[in-house]
């Protein structure tokens, strides 16, 4: 057990890399976009451009990898993430730094895939889920050190105790530091064995074997590789027959499809990376400062890992199904509950606030003193309109600070409760139940077919979350994301199976007929 929990924890470091990179964005863009002046669909790529790159890597990787193996692929998903650190923290204009951004969107776009398949195939059916579940654990880890990483740069910066660290230079800091883990991964990659299924398809039997022994023990080894050699041995001829996209859509796999098709859209349209790439934006609209929005992304991180460490507690006890429709309905509600606070909002600037602000232009907003904003459209329009978009940008976590009159308290335990909800339920039980939905053949192509779907969705939340904030209001935003958790609550409620306790080859024979 103890090997199995190394490897699992090793190939899911690119779980952890992911989450870093999502979590360091939300910083970086509050210092990046003024910068580079970038308009509502600009910032929006600048975040998501590496959840496009993903779908591309996510519908080849696991092809790839059925065919020349989890490992190596895995390898280079270490080397593009080291790469995609440098290029960003270099960047010099917001072409390059989209760019370098992709290189690392290749990168997790692979190892989200490949990682909860390959350990997997390294489990034992009694400890699958907690392994597989590792992959959310560290992804959450990762997200709790960028947001830790963030708040310490951003308040070396802001107290002036750095004098190396500028306005200019502060974002180039937070995204540099993502070399560090990612130099460790791809080391580590070289200490972790090849997956014993993907071995026994090759018909390389004896190594799979071997491994098995290593992992399991001999007793446990011999029942597993009887299990995978009888799923994997209806021909010779059906095991080198080249697996194609349309086999997933054969009506035998009808059922594990739709299922995962849904978990997989339901876990990005419901908002998760919406939230986690623009948290430090959305706490500075609940007017709480800049400075507290950067530690309120920590709790966030926080209460991620704890509740991720709960799910990998309970799933394999309590099961699939139940943790994941408690976690629906949680998110459900909490969503509606932060379109709620919103809704509540008013804004308004008096001379006294505005005298207090330390940027060029303030006296323009006197104009505007007194006057009363019911949403928080029509008073961002009247900033920017007053402004200009760059200046207001560069303070808005200022301005907002000073003129919200809103029951922030409300939005954040609405947030929390979002968060904790996803962090037991669609984060990681989504990766476990992928793993074991889909036959052995099919494994790797089929998750890698919902995985592209699954970042397509990530990317388009993303790409569109600035302009819904600036064309929508918060409100609205947050209302559309509940009011989608709540469908698919219903829907997952009827079809939705529990593979908790079966071997990959039973749930095959159960679901995939």
């Amino acid at each position: 057990m103890k090997k199995s929990i190394f490897i699992a924890f090793v190939v899911s470091l690119g779980g952890f890399l992911f989450g870093f990179d999502a979590g360091i964005i939300s910083g970086v863009m509050s210092y990046a976009g003024p910068e580079f002046d970038l308009s509502d669909a600009q910032f929006g790529w600048a975040v998501s451009s590496p959840s496009f790159a993903a779908m591309i890597a996510m519908l080849i990787s696991g092809r790839l990898s059925d065919m020349i193996g989890r490992k190596r692929i895995l390898l280079i998903v270490a080397f593009l993430y080291a790469v995609s650190a440098i290029l960003s923290a270099y960047a010099l204009s917001y072409q390059m730094l989209y760019m370098a951004r992709m290189i690392g969107g290749l990168a997790f776009g692979a190892a989200l895939i490949l990682a909860p398949t390959y350990i997997a195939e390294i489990a034992s059916s009694e400890n699958r889920g907690k392994l597989v579940s590792i992959q959310q654990l560290n992804i959450v880890l990762g997200f709790f050190a960028a947001f830790l990483s963030n708040y310490f740069l951003n308040r070396a910066f802001v107290s002036g105790e750095n004098l190396f660290l500028t306005a200019e230079n502060v974002w180039r800091w937070m995204l540099g530091v993502e070399f560090i883990p990612a130099i460790f991964y791809f080391i580590l990659m070289f200490f972790v064995p090849k997956s014993p299924r993907w071995l026994f398809t090759k018909e390389r039997n004896k190594e799979a074997i071997l491994v098995l022994k290593n992992m399991h023990g001999d007793d446990l080894a011999k029942q597993e590789a009887d299990m995978i050699i009888s799923s994997l041995g209806e021909s010779n001829s059906l095991r080198r027959e080249k697996v194609k996209l349309n086999d997933l859509f054969k009506p035998a796999f009808k059922l594990v499809l739709t299922v995962g098709l849904i978990i997989g859209v339901l876990q990005q349209i419901t908002g998760i990376n919406a939230i986690y790439f623009y948290a430090t934006s959305i706490f500075k609209q609940t007017g709480i400062g800049t400075d507290a929005s950067f530690g309120s992304g920590i709790l966030m991180s926080l209460t991620t890992v704890t509740f991720t460490i709960v799910a990998i507690l309970l799933i394999d006890k309590m099961g699939r199904r139940p943790l994941m429709l408690f976690g629906i309905a949680g998110i459900a509600i909490s969503l509606l509950i932060c379109a709620y606070g919103f809704s509540q909002a008013t804004y308004k600037l008096t001379s006294e606030n505005i005298s207090k602000f330390e940027f060029e232009g303030k006296e323009k907003l006197e104009q505007l003193s007194g006057e009363t904003f019911e949403n928080d459209l029509d008073f961002k329009n009247a900033m920017k309109s007053t402004l200009g978009n760059q200046v207001y940008a560069k303070n808005e976590g200022a301005i907002l600070e000073a003129a919200t009159t809103m029951n922030a308290l409300l939005v954040l335990i609405g947030i929390m409760g979002f968060i904790a909800c996803f962090a037991f339920s669609l984060g990681p039980v989504m990766w476990v139940m992928l793993s074991e939905l889909f036959p052995n053949m099919y494994r790797g192509l089929a998750i890698g077919f919902v995985g592209f779907v699954n970042s397509f969705v990530s990317w388009l939340v993303q790409q569109i979350f600035p302009w819904e904030l600036s064309n929508l209001g918060n409100a609205m935003s947050f209302f559309i994301f509940g009011f989608i958790a709540l469908m698919g609550f219903f829907i997952l409620l009827k079809i939705l199976p529990e593979t908790k306790g079966k071997s990959l080859e039973q749930i095959e024979q159960e679901l995939a007929s």
